[in-house]
């Protein structure tokens, strides 16, 4: 009984350690209303964060995740004079160059919401100097935190009696995506994979030592990573 509630406790401080961590790694942040699993007609809201000190964003580019086809998506909202253009695996939001240390900021409306609990939206921001910042990495098992992360999704529980359209269950097309390394198109897909819960956990004294200890380790990175964020924009 120890063991188990101690997994548990366990489990949920260091994921909320890890969230807080990846929230001050985000560089593209993502919401939506209503953030629940099978919503219909849902506006997605996005944030892409400037972060050339010398040249302004001049696109973004957005992979969608299994579940939203491109053909189901809508601009709302965006700079002006940007427009959306559909992609065979996602859309490009793109227009006049914004000033430099201007974040892209628009907002996308989708027939319908996949049923998951996480989607991951990679995105690629392109800077009228021809620099890109390549948001597509994953969290995973082994690498919770990456260092270039994709703006994830959290989903709420679909409502009881939902059930998705046929629009909802298609995949967009894989041939236009992109490596992490570079902005040549590869086959990958955008569906989000979650971290794996850990097997065992320590008990005892020496178990809740450790597990206060690494809380704190992890509180004190998101803190440090936030304020580095903030210097960077200020600066």
């Amino acid at each position: 009984m120890f063991t188990r509630r101690f997994t548990a406790v366990a489990a949920g401080v260091v994921l909320g350690a890890v969230a807080l961590a990846g929230q001050a790694f985000a560089h593209v942040e993502v919401s939506a209303k209503p953030a629940q699993a099978l919503a219909q007609n849902a506006v997605v809201s996005f944030s892409a964060e400037a972060e050339n000190g010398s040249a302004g964003i001049s696109s973004v580019r957005v992979v969608l995740p299994q579940g939203i086809a491109p053909a189901d998506v809508t601009l709302v909202a965006a700079p002006s004079g940007w427009k959306l253009t559909p992609t065979a695996d996602g859309y490009t939001v793109a227009g006049t160059t914004l000033k430099v240390k201007t974040d892209a900021a628009y907002k996308i409306k989708v027939k319908q919401l996949p049923n998951a609990k996480t989607i991951a939206f990679k995105t690629l921001v392109t800077y009228s100097n021809g620099d890109v910042d390549r948001w597509i990495e994953l969290p995973s098992a082994s690498d919770p935190n990456p260092e270039h992360p994709a703006p994830v999704l959290k989903l709420a529980a679909a409502a009881p009696g939902a059930s998705p359209t046929e629009a909802s269950l298609v995949t967009p097309a894989p041939s236009d995506s992109v490596s992490p390394s570079t902005g040549t198109p590869e086959a990958a897909t955008a569906t989000a994979s979650s971290a794996a819960a850990p097997a065992s956990a320590p008990t005892g004294v020496g178990g809740w030592i450790v597990l206060t200890v690494l809380a704190g380790v992890a509180l004190a990175l998101g803190v440090t990573l936030a304020r580095r964020k903030a210097a960077r924009r200020a600066g």
